[in-house]
């Protein structure tokens, strides 16, 4: 599998995302109400199947980053 493919790409993300829930102890559920807070309706089911897939936009993936306090460097 070459590394540019956009399933390398999905996995990545995903796997960035789902460190930072295990770092800051958050579970699908607790992501699904920090959301809420900043206004974006989840469920845990569409949050549970978007982390499962690596499927998601970069609004998302940035969305989460938000909510658990990570800050990427620009």
């Amino acid at each position: 599998m070459k590394k540019n493919t956009i399933k390398c790409w999905r996995t990545e993300a995903k796997s960035i995302l789902s460190a930072q829930l295990k770092r800051k102890d958050v579970s699908h559920g607790e992501l699904v109400e920090l959301l809420a807070e900043i206004g974006i309706t989840e469920t845990r089911a569409s949050v549970a199947n978007k982390l499962s897939r690596g499927s998601f936009s970069a609004a998302f993936f940035l969305q989460v980053l938000e909510v658990l306090g990570v800050r990427i460097g620009l």
